[in-house]
Formats: C-alpha cells, structure tokens, sequence
C-alpha cells in the first residue's frame, strides 16, 4: 500500500481559558476516521508545488532543511494551508482582503478549480514563516490508508470564522487542549492517536505565543520510513516501519548492519538492553503470539526475572542455565498461566524470593503462586541491572503490576501492553475502566521502551498507549451506537453489530470484550442490563 504525504494544521487562539484549538468533525460517511474530531488536512497535492511562486517568509530549501528531507518541504506547509481552507473555510494568506471566496472554495472542494489559480487571480501570497513545525506521523500498517503527515501549528487569522465545509466536515469546536482531552478520554468525542497525542503536547502551553514559539524553536525528530534489515530464518529481510520488529531491530542495530533478529525464536537469549536478556517460553499460540517473554536482569549475578512463563521444564532449564541458577528475585507482572507458574519452581532451585501480587478468585489464574513480597504501586525493587519502580495497572488482571527500569526508561508491561495485539479484558476480573485508567497512568511516566509479556520491544510509550486508548473509545462508540439501534439486546444479539467486522467463528471471544465494554457503561451510568440478561441505553 502506497503511503501518501499529508498535512494538518492545529489552529491556535487564545482565550480565557488558556490556548484554544480548532478541531472539525469527519463525516460519518467518511473511509478513514468516520466522525472523528480532527484538526484540517489531508493528502499533498500535485498542484501544491505549483503554489511554490505564491509563498513568502521561507523558501523550499529553508523549509525542507527543517524538515529534514531534501526538497518539497514547502508542499507539505502548502498543502495544510489549502485543506484548511477547503475543510474549514479559513484563509491563512496575505492580501485577504475580507472578501467571500465560498463560491471558489466550493469549486475547489468539487475539483474545478484548483489552489495555484485562486492565489493567483487575487494576487495572494502564502506566509510560510507563520507556521511551526510541530510533529510527524507515519499512519501504521493496518487502516485502509496510510499517510506521511506533517503537523504544523499557526494562529487563528484575525477576522474569519470556521465554516465547516458539509463534505468532509460537518462540524467544528474550539476547545483547550485539555478540554479535547477530557472529552476524548470520556468518549465523547473521537480522537485518533496523532490528535490526541498533539493535544497532550499542547496542554503544557499558556498562550497561543508559546505554543508557536515551541514549534519554531523545536522541530521534532523525522519519523522513520525506510526499511530495516534483518534477519529471519537464517535469511537477511528487510522489515517496514510500523511491523512488529521494527523498533527492536532500530535499537539493537542502530548502524543498520542486518544482523539482528527480526524474529522471536523460543530459548535465544536476546540482549535488548545493558544487562536485560529475554527469553522466550515454546508456548506460542493466539492468545500468546510468539511465546512468553521471560526478563533476565542484571550484568552480573544475582539476577532478577520477570515472568518466569508457564511450567515448562525446558525453558525452566534455560533460564537456570543463562543464569548459573544464581538467581536472587522472580517478580511477576501477574498471575495468568502463561506468566507466574515457573516461579514456584525456580524458588524451589534456587532459594530466589517471590514478589507479585497474590492471584485473585478466578478460575483463570495460577493459584499456586504464593509471593513472599508484593510492591506496592510506586515502590522500587532493586537489582542489579539498576532500580525497578512497580506500576499497579489493574484491567487485564486485578493483580498486574508493570514495572518500569528506570536507567534504561524500559517499561516491563506483561500483558498491560502486548507487542501487535490489543489484550482480552475478560470479566469479572477484567474490567476494562480500570484498564483504561491504567494506561493513561502510564502517560505520566518517562518511558522510551516498552518490553512486553509477548512480542518484541516497542518504542515511544505515549504514543502507543494513546493507539490503545483510542482503540478501545472507538470500540466504546460501536457498542453505544449497537445499544441506540439494536438494544436492548442480549451479548449473542449485540456482538453480531458492535463487532461486524469479526468473523462469526470468534464472537463467542467477541462477547468477553463486549461484556467488559457494556460493563464499563454500566459503571459510567450509561448503560443498564435487566432480568432477562438483555442490555440497553440510558438515555441522557
């Protein structure tokens, strides 16, 4: 799938409040993101290098250096100024004089006209130096279109208003970024991760003059877009940005030699940080991708391990053997089957100490597991490889803990945050607002790295708790919208439309998240489920 260059423009105003932004509402009809909140943009244009003879403040080489590419930087800023006054009605440009271009916006918006040939007849040029380069987005594998967008932030021109344009958008809002935050965070509006990701960065502004001055003073890192080598099967491959391996293999083999793995083999000893080894149980399968990742921590001994997987002999062996059995602690994130039985054997080898929470009442867990110590949330456990700070992080499991080494900023997520997966919420344990608190916890934590209980390492924390979040509120809108049409309803009756898009075979699964879905709405006073197990919306 081709990956086409876009561009977005956050408007910024201020007001009472503090900084406000415009945000427009997608059209449910739309392919990507239906009924979304966004900022203006959309895909770069060939006409938009035309329009290079109407800008002024910076010129193409200046642009593309800040950007880092070596020429049509220009297009991108271009681009942005065009889809904000397609989609929004707002002209960011000198020589406006006032007048109502709505007539040439709409023949612009139906393609009869185009943006090169509308500067020109009202001789308007396009001030390039007023917006500030905020941030860069790859649209990952997965959505029916992918994107290379380039954000950019400027002021809200004086004397114009937004005018949704009833095509691609259908409303608008001015809000402080924490406001937008607030209703994403709630469900009441639905953000993709780029936007909520940028609204977070904003928050921190007081005033529409520090946000552009960040954004001029602090270009951010260009996003990766070429492949990696690699190696899978003994064979050199070359891995996309976005694909499971990709951050791994960026920081195992920054020089881009190929020699690292693009695989996880069950039982190799990978190093993914100073003094941290996985490890990797043979207990591959749907609901565990690749196998149970086991953590050895520590340059030297004692070690400490996370997760030390299920009870299997072999891979008890293996972490035995890599260690010389000098092991001083095992921790686990929590008490699922896949992850804590194999500590009660290593303390029976080695004396080691067990720390975790004990398991709850449920049939789902290893109740076996008896823990010397349980952290509370915040505490640190040390070890050799530097401090371990536990991170409580109910929702998948009452009893998860996360835990974070600091040195290495290397969250240890268990199954909070799986590597190409979203995790089952399975109640009554599962309780999916919980998660959803958890993992917003996570957002106030310095984290580069997140070493999952399966797959391989991840890069950039927030933005992968904000894919996760946002994830599961447009799952949340599914099921509300299922409850509007089709409620009150049984889960065997809702599953079939909160979850269309699933094949048949797995709805029983389905009805586990669903359950967990329509248990959150209860608790958040919106939904409500009668004697006869059917469920229903409350009305506002």
């Amino acid at each position: 799938m081709d990956i086409r260059p876009a561009a977005t423009l956050v408007l910024v105003r201020d007001s009472a409040n503090g900084p406000e932004v415009l945000m427009l509402q997608r059209t449910w009809e739309a392919i990507f993101m239906p009924g979304f909140y966004v900022f203006p943009g959309g895909a770069v244009d060939e006409s938009d290098t035309q329009c290079r003879d109407h800008i002024t403040g910076r010129d193409d080489e200046t642009v593309s250096q800040i950007m880092s590419l070596d020429e049509g930087g220009a297009d991108f800023m271009i681009a942005a100024l065009r889809e904000c006054f397609e989609e929004a009605g707002i002209l960011l440009a000198d020589g406006h004089t006032g007048d109502d271009y709505e007539a040439e916006r709409q023949a612009l918006n139906r393609g009869e006209d185009n943006f090169f040939a509308f500067c020109a007849r009202h001789n308007l040029s396009l001030p390039l130096d007023r917006l500030g380069y905020l941030a860069h987005w790859v649209t990952p594998p997965g959505p029916p279109r992918r994107f290379d967008t380039r954000f950019f932030v400027a002021a809200m021109p004086e004397g114009q208003s937004a005018r949704p344009d009833d095509i691609e958008t259908i409303d608008h809002v001015w809000l402080t970024p924490q406001q937008a935050l607030a209703d994403h965070e709630s469900g009441a509006r639905l953000m993709g991760p780029p936007t909520a990701r940028t609204l977070r960065v904003l928050s921190d502004f007081g005033s529409a003059e520090e946000v552009l001055a960040y954004a001029h003073a602090n270009p951010p890192e260009p996003e990766p877009t070429k492949a990696w080598p690699g190696i899978r099967k003994g064979k050199p491959v070359l891995v996309e940005p976005g694909a499971p391996a990709f951050d791994e293999l960026r920081k195992l083999d920054p020089e881009g030699k190929g020699d690292a793995q693009a695989e996880i083999v069950p039982g190799a000893a990978v190093e993914v940080g100073y003094g941290i080894h996985r490890l990797t149980a043979p207990n591959a399968g749907m609901m565990t991708g690749p196998g149970t990742n086991t953590y050895v921590l520590g340059p030297q001994a004692p070690f400490t391990v996370i997760d030390p997987g299920p009870d299997d002999p072999a891979h008890l062996e293996q972490i035995l053997a890599f260690t010389g059995g000098q092991i001083e602690q095992v921790l686990v994130t929590h008490t699922h089957r896949d992850h804590s039985p194999g500590a009660m054997a290593l303390k029976t080898k080695t004396g080691a100490r067990l720390a975790g929470m004990a398991p709850p009442d449920d049939a789902s867990q290893d109740h076996d597991f008896r823990p010397d110590y349980s952290p509370e949330h915040g505490e640190v456990v040390s070890t050799t490889a530097g401090e371990l700070k536990a991170v409580h992080t109910p929702g998948h499991a009452s009893n998860h803990l996360c835990y974070l080494l600091a040195g290495e900023q290397m969250l240890f997520s268990g199954d909070h945050i799986m590597q190409g997966s979203t995790v089952v919420i399975n109640p009554p344990d599962g309780d999916m607002r919980a998660y959803l608190k958890s993992l917003a916890l996570l957002l106030n934590e310095d984290i580069r790295y997140i070493a999952p209980g399966h797959g391989f390492l991840m890069k950039d924390c927030h933005r992968v708790v904000d894919y996760l979040i946002t994830h599961r509120l447009a799952r949340e809108h599914k099921v509300v919208k299922a409850l509007a049409d089709n409620g009150p309803g049984t889960l065997s009756e809702l599953v079939a439309h909160a979850y269309e898009e699933v094949p048949k075979a797995l709805h029983p699964l389905a009805q586990r998240s669903l359950l967990a879905h329509l248990l959150k709405l209860e608790q958040d006073g919106r939904a409500r489920q009668d004697e006869d197990q059917c469920w229903s919306l409350i009305s506002a």
